[in-house]
């Protein structure tokens, strides 16, 4: 029996997570559990899940969680903030992490687990985006397998898997293009609601946004440049507003094998938990008489400028894609609490990038402090 912790336990994948492994019923047990501040869903998780250890951020839920917990008779090892997010990623409970929390904060809890040598169930992509070399050397070092969770890095990653590296001419990620694609209203007169109402997924507030804007198609490509050891120039991204081809690729022979479902997050999650073995889900099957026409498009940059700020940060390398996704992070956030247009997200980013010196070869610490100094320059333009 595989024994997980789930990092980001009460958040739309960490959810849909336990739901998956409750229909496996019984064949992986979970360990732990982490949440940023959702400490009610965290409570009804502990009943379902009986986790031997959790995580909250702040030391006040600590206390109060560990008084429910003597109340309700229930024993369980609590740990709060970054450094309980660190230790209960590496702790001896279990053999497997998934890492579902959102943005960069799950960079050290990653290595942490990496350095543990669990394998690792990766849905926290910014991590790969600001630190993708340090992470896949780690990796590599300490024999774990990094197995994707967004829908097309699973998707590549299974069309890959009897497949030589060197045989792979492209890399096609595909896009959905949002809420906005064929918006033909001002961009800048966006609403928070609009932004949020996405078209085919279901997702958190964060990856939605990052959705609507294309940049978390940037962050993609970055990431797939990482976990996949390939260049820029082999990764190319298409739109496509059905979401039922979750990516491609193309080998040298220009055969392109191409992974279809309806959408759903349910279906990677699954195949990351169990790998190397494929499990039934109770989902509906691809029906092409039904879904009738697939569109495909080309990306337009000039609409949707996070994109290409985004590929042009991970081509830079160095500290610089680390500067892109805190200015995004911050930007994404400050669009959500209703202080900036939906146009000043891909405005301000481009501003914290253009201010930044990058640093090639970064160590963790160049790293951690270009993400520092970007969320500090940003904050300067939230009005």
């Amino acid at each position: 029996m595989k024994k997980i912790v789930i990092l980001g336990s009460t958040g739309s994948i960490g959810c849909q997570a336990i739901n998956v492994i409750k229909r496996l019923r019984g064949e992986i047990e979970i360990a732990g559990l982490t949440t940023y501040s959702n400490l009610a869903l965290l409570k009804k998780q502990i009943r379902v899940c009986r986790p031997q250890i959790v995580s909250v951020w702040k030391e006040e839920q600590a206390l109060e969680l560990n008084e429910w917990c003597k109340r309700n008779k229930i024993k369980l090892e609590i740990l709060h903030g970054l450094e309980g997010l660190v230790e209960i990623a590496g702790c001896a409970a279990s053999d497997m992490v998934l890492s579902a929390v959102v943005g960069s904060i799950g960079l050290k809890p990653l290595l942490a687990a990496i350095k543990s040598k669990k394998n690792i169930a990766l849905a926290n992509k910014e991590a790969l985006v600001i630190a993708g070399d340090i992470i896949m050397a780690e990796a590599k070092k300490n024999k774990v397998k990094l197995i994707p969770v967004d829908s097309e890095h699973s998707a590549v990653f299974q069309c890959l898997k009897q497949e030589d590296a060197k045989t792979v001419h492209k890399i096609i990620l595909t896009a959905s293009g949002g809420p906005f694609y064929r918006y033909n209203s001002s961009h800048s007169d966006i609403k928070v609601s609009q932004a949020l109402d996405h078209p085919t997924w279901k997702m958190g507030q964060k990856i939605t946004i990052d959705s609507a804007t294309l940049m978390n198609k940037g962050l993609e490509a970055i990431e797939a440049h990482h976990l996949f050891n390939i260049g820029f120039d082999k990764i190319e991204i298409v739109i496509h507003p059905q979401s039922i081809v979750h990516s491609m690729v193309e080998f040298i022979d220009t055969t392109v094998l191409a992974h279809l479902s309806y959408p759903t997050m349910e279906l990677p999650i699954q195949y990351a938990l169990t790998y190397p073995e494929r499990c039934k889900l109770p989902l509906r099957r691809l029906d092409l008489s039904v879904i009738k026409r697939l569109e495909f498009d080309a990306p337009d940059f000039d609409r949707f400028p996070c994109l290409k700020l985004a590929l042009n940060a991970g081509k830079i390398s160095g500290t610089m894609p680390a500067v892109m996704n805190a200015a995004n992070e911050k930007a994404v956030r400050f669009f959500l609490d209703g202080k900036i247009k939906f146009t000043d997200i891909a405005k301000i980013i481009k501003k914290v990038m253009s201010l930044h010196k990058t640093i090639e070869n970064p160590s963790l610490d160049d790293i951690f402090a270009a993400d520092l100094w970007a969320r500090e320059v940003t904050r300067a333009f939230s009005g």
